[in-house]
């Protein structure tokens, strides 16, 4: 097991962060919620009675696993976003790939993930690349991906957290990381709007306190002085976008410092900290072929709350 560091540098932090706060609302990209506390706070929320999407995925999974690898045929895996690493399992075992390569934005709960995951799978070769992989150009030279066909593997919807645009934009960054390799994608699909969000916003308050780790990170790694307890936290279904928007409310007016600038918040202004883009199949495949994919296959779950594409290039 190997270890390659590209995470972005504070300077880079400090420049995104300027221009989420001059959006309108403020919004800041959501792999900031995932240092070592975001990261250890989601994995509870995947745990949580109203977040099913973790549980429906892995049963998939595990449910459908020797089609998947018949489908995806041989080579590499590479797990864009890999976090825990939990889903992968029943791909390796099923698969036997040539080796696993799992990017996350968290180098510490990368190597977590990976050394756990190594033990359950000794046989399988692994590396580990922390990065912020909406914007990687090209995957790091290394002997494990040399010549070898690679299988992209990107659940959990995660592409949901983009604006279509930057949706797109992704999916045309992951064709050119694959090389011409299929991609495994995992989209949740819309719900009640009760449902969703009392899925980003559970009864223990793990949601909320995931959202509001964002303000104890930037205090830590920004010099900002945030108060977490002078924003509450909110999960709004947006039936006109198609998804829940995850957002911190300012309590009152108040001025935030960040890195010596001045950020003035009126009363009932947001932070927002993430969207979850919910996805229907046929939205799905247009997304794809405006991305340059084609939808070749879809399995889904009894209920087709949730459905895993394989993607392949459509040229």
């Amino acid at each position: 097991m190997h270890l390659i560091d590209l995470h972005p540098a504070t300077t880079d932090m400090h420049q995104l962060v300027r221009e989420g706060m001059q959006r309108h609302p403020r919004q800041l990209p959501a792999w900031f919620l995932y240092d070592t506390e975001g990261s250890r706070l989601f994995d509870q929320i995947c745990e949580q009675p109203e977040y099913a999407l973790t549980r429906t995925e892995i049963a998939l999974l595990e449910a459908r696993a020797e089609a998947i690898a018949t489908a995806l045929g041989a080579g590499v895996v590479v797990e864009f976003g890999a976090g825990s690493a939990r889903k992968v399992g029943p791909l390796l075992e099923a698969l036997k790939p040539s080796a696993y390569v799992a990017l996350d934005i968290s180098a510490f709960h990368l190597q977590q993930a990976l050394a756990a995951l190594q033990r359950a799978h000794p046989g399988v070769p692994m590396l580990g690349i922390c990065c912020d992989h909406s914007q990687l150009e090209a995957l790091p030279p290394h002997p494990l991906l040399n010549n070898q066909r690679r299988l992209g593997f990107f659940p959990g919807s995660s592409l949901g957290n983009f604006k279509r645009r930057d949706a797109v934009q992704l999916l045309q960054r992951f064709r050119h990381l694959l090389a011409g390799g299929p991609l495994l994608i995992g989209l949740d699909h819309p719900k009640p709007a009760a449902v969703l969000e009392a899925a980003y916003d559970d009864a223990a308050g793990v949601s909320a306190a995931f959202a509001r780790n964002l303000l104890h990170r930037l205090n830590l790694d920004l010099q900002a002085d945030f108060n977490p307890e002078l924003f509450w936290y909110r999960a709004r279904w947006q039936a006109d976008h198609s998804r829940v928007e995850m957002a911190l409310i300012s309590c009152c007016d108040q001025e935030v410092h960040i890195d010596g600038e001045c950020w003035r918040f009126l009363k009932g202004e947001p932070l927002v900290t993430e969207h979850s883009v919910k996805y229907s199949p046929a939205m799905a495949v247009e997304l794809a072929k405006e991305a340059g994919w084609r939808c070749a296959t879809r399995w889904h779950d009894a209920a087709d709350s949730l459905s895993l594409h394989l993607l392949e290039p459509a040229d």
